[in-house]
């Protein structure tokens, strides 16, 4: 890989200002799921995020690629590489000449799936600049003037790699050679056989541990690594330069490395129930005998970096989780003040009560399904929706895919466009919220049959197109893929097209068929009206 990098001016990075991200990413090694593939996850939560999908082909060995900074805004990579329009914002720091042909892959605002079956999804972390620890960190990144950040390294790991540990060599490379700029992230990678999670902090300095195959991963916009390993490259790797890193600045006064905690020493944050009661529910969700307590102030040093779940899970079971909302806890989103009388769990004011992994804002959720004992081309499978999973669909897409169906490709948040998966989608979202409690078993009654059968479908679809690989129909095996996959969207898109007018015609003014005495109330709601409010009965 050669490289040439431009002379800029000094980056800030107020310049590269975005909305606000609130992202919980989940990992799951091939023992700990059901069916013996990795898997990774990805709820894009965001205010301001593209809702458009492209498909990059193969770029030629030789070909120079642009280093980007924050080149997603208003940017359109309909025809990249012939075209390059990398949006308002997108800033050109320099160049990559790509010494192989690159990958085929499915690019997103955070891409997430090439045709090799390397899949990989990012939650952005926080400094806490109030306390000591957080104020030094700052200072020590303010230090470096870094050029690569997460869109850009998903983005080239895609292009590149093969695996999910070359991804991270690769983009730890790129880290070492070019320096961070941005938010902290954790990114979550799997190719079928390993899953690898990577913590990119600022400056030069980067950590990534193998997660264990019979454990699940999660975090929530917070950095996760609580342990560190020396002289483990199969298992652990890290930025050569962070012992030195930590020593210039005085970021640790330790001397045993066994004891070291990188999330807090490079991503400082404690106790953040934004964050850590996400974090809580899933692992808890994943495996209920775990004795967490989801108001813990030092969750760095209480909790696990990850868990053996108590049974298999399923592709489905992590869909569930996020479109949890704390159901049936102190923390129900929906018996609460916020939910209103009926049960809303997707008022926008949960996100200053209690944030739950469900959120009206998610722009996309993506599940990547890998199974490595299928050929690259079947294997490279990812279950994609649009909006809130509570309330969405999931649908099957190929990193191996030629084409997507148009209803991926265009689309504004600030233009409403039926023609759109996203805006199918969030119109049904948005419907549920007349009467929530109601709404979404309807919504569940519509979707949970068919997606059952989709899921074996799908893998009937893949078996049959392995075979055809193998018998050397390795063209017509893709398009098998590629026609099924379109055809699934356009099935959705129909089913809830229909369901847009179900929802308006039962629930109009949060009546159920225009009688008010059907409606049913959450419990707050009752135990208010009959305390506060009696009075005016």
């Amino acid at each position: 890989m050669k490289k040439r990098v431009f002379l800029a001016v000094l980056i800030v990075l107020c310049l590269c200002a975005q909305s606000v991200f609130a992202c919980t990413i989940f990992a799951v090694g091939k023992k700990a799921s059901d069916d013996g593939s990795t898997m990774i996850s990805h709820t894009c939560d965001s205010t301001g995020d593209d809702l458009r999908l492209w498909m990059i082909p193969s770029m030629p060995a030789g070909t120079e690629r642009d280093i980007v900074l924050d080149g997603r805004a208003g940017a359109d990579y309909s025809q990249f590489p012939e075209v390059k329009d990398y949006g308002t914002r997108g800033m050109e720091l320099g160049t990559i000449t790509y010494e192989k042909d690159t990958n085929r892959y499915i690019h997103a605002m955070y891409s997430f799936m090439n045709d090799k079956g390397l899949a990989m999804g990012e939650s952005t972390c926080s400094i806490n600049g109030n306390i000591e620890q957080g104020q030094k960190v700052r200072a020590a990144y303010r230090d470096y003037d870094g050029i690569i950040d997460c869109y850009m390294i998903q983005d080239a790991a895609l292009e590149n790699c093969s695996t999910a540990r070359e991804a991270v060599e690769f983009m730890g490379k790129l880290i070492d050679e070019y320096g961070w700029n941005g938010s902290p992230e954790c990114i979550n990678i799997c190719d079928g056989n390993e899953a690898w999670i990577m913590e990119c902090y600022g400056a030069h300095v980067w950590v990534a541990f193998r997660l264990p195959e019979d454990a699940v991963f999660v975090a929530a916009n917070r950095a996760r690594i609580n342990f560190f390993v020396e002289d483990d490259p199969e298992n652990y790797l890290y930025a050569p330069d962070l012992k030195n890193f930590v020593a210039k600045y005085n970021l640790w006064d330790g001397t045993d490395w066994s004891k070291f905690i990188p999330c807090w020493t490079f991503a400082p944050y404690g106790y953040r129930p934004y964050s850590t009661r996400r974090e809580w529910r899933a692992m808890t969700l994943l495996n209920p005998s775990l004795d967490l307590d989801p108001e813990e102030q030092n969750p760095d040093t209480a909790w696990p970096c990850y868990v053996v779940p108590a049974e298999p899970v399923s592709v489905q079971k992590i869909y569930e989780i996020c479109g949890d909302y704390y159901a049936g806890t102190e923390y129900d989103v929906s018996e609460s003040i916020w939910g209103g009388q009926f049960g809303d769990a997707l008022n926008c004011a949960q996100d200053f009560s209690q944030r739950a992994i469900n959120s009206y804002r998610c722009t996309y959720v993506q599940i990547a399904n890998v199974k490595a004992w299928l050929p690259e081309e079947a294997r490279c499978l990812v279950w994609y929706g649009c909006g809130a999973s509570d309330t969405n669909f999931l649908t099957p897409l190929f990193g191996s895919m030629t084409e997507l169906d148009p209803m991926f490709t265009h689309g504004l948040r600030s233009e409403y466009d039926p023609s759109t998966i996203w805006w199918t989608s969030a119109l049904v979202q948005q419907l549920s919220r007349i009467n929530y409690r109601m709404a979404r078993e309807d919504i569940h009654a519509k979707r949970d049959g068919l997606m059952k059968t989709q899921y074996d479908v799908t893998f009937a679809l893949q078996n049959q197109a392995a075979k055809m690989i193998k018998n050397g129909q390795k063209d017509a095996a893709v398009a098998l893929l590629t026609n099924y996959a379109n055809s699934q969207a356009q099935m959705w898109k129909g089913v809830w097209d229909e369901l847009t007018g179900e929802l308006i015609a039962k629930y109009m003014f949060g009546a159920v068929n225009m009688n008010t005495r059907s409606a049913q109330y959450t419990d707050f709601w009752k135990e208010l009206n009959a305390s506060e409010w009696g009075k005016y009965k």
